[in-house]
């Protein structure tokens, strides 16, 4: 725990080399934030990697540093905000990332900071190495109600989230969104769920991700968003573990991992 009683993330356990080797499962690993790598088989892929330059106080150590990334496939970014699109980690990166993948608006700004851009229209499906990845909905346009956040009117399909389909079973990637529930609720079991549980109104709120949790009652949830900023009253990032244990079915699916640890991916069943 912080200081002041926040929750926090178990010590870092930094990785190197051994992360980006060619393999035979696939392995996916919190890189602290809403940040993920996945090496599936060899085909290494993060998600929303944010591995410094943030605008607000860090409680953790990051597991690795962009510089010390050995190659990557693909980054898939979910949406604008800064920390999931850090434009500091994504230029530190480019030496060793050969695509960029994510909605058309996003990749419009990764086109403009001279990354290797693809833009995607929500439900469209593109191939990285080993993984099929699909855009799925999210609703996440808070900039339209906040007065001067933004110079444009955002659109629900500026934001994703990532449906990947491995050799070793499916890993769903929400993004930030508040419940749809005729799409969250719906789908089919993922092998796994990048799991987002803060309670914010532009999140899925407590409620509504317990809702998609139990949707699921199966699935392993790997818990993100939470334990890495110091920020004990601002709902986004000071979610707690400890709320889950009773709310959710099959409380023994819930991973707190320590970012850079390791996790299997298996099918379910």
């Amino acid at each position: 725990m912080a200081e002041h009683g926040q929750a926090k993330a178990p010590a870092t356990r930094r990785f190197g080399p051994e992360a980006f080797t060619e393999t035979t499962d696939t392995v996916l690993r919190w890189l602290g934030m809403a940040g993920f790598l996945i090496n599936s088989r060899g085909t290494t892929i993060m998600i929303d990697p944010l591995l410094g330059g943030f605008d607000m106080p860090i409680m953790i150590e990051m597991p690795i540093a962009a510089t010390d990334v050995q190659r990557l496939d693909a980054v898939l970014v979910t949406h604008s905000d800064n920390d999931h699109y850090s434009v500091p980690t994504c230029r530190d990166l480019a030496p060793v990332t050969a695509a960029y993948h994510s909605t058309r608006y996003v990749a419009s700004l990764m086109a403009a900071d001279d990354l290797p851009a693809h833009g995607h229209d929500i439900g469209e499906q593109f191939t990285v190495g080993h993984a099929a990845v699909a855009l799925t909905p999210a609703d996440h346009a808070w900039q339209n109600e906040v007065p001067g956040a933004s110079d444009r009117i955002h659109q629900k399909e500026d934001a994703c989230g990532f449906w990947l389909d491995t050799p070793d079973g499916t890993i769903w990637a929400p993004g930030d969104s508040r419940l749809i529930r005729d799409h969250h609720l719906t789908r089919p079991a993922p092998d796994a769920m990048l799991f987002d549980f803060s309670d914010s109104e532009w999140h899925f709120g407590l409620a509504g991700a317990v809702e998609m949790a139990n949707a699921y009652p199966s699935t392993p949830l790997l818990l993100h968003h939470w334990g890495s900023v110091d920020a004990p009253d601002f709902p986004p990032f000071n979610a707690d573990p400890a709320t889950l244990v009773d709310r959710v079915t099959n409380p023994d699916r819930i991973h707190v991992l320590a970012p850079g640890e390791p996790f299997t991916l298996r099918r379910l069943g």
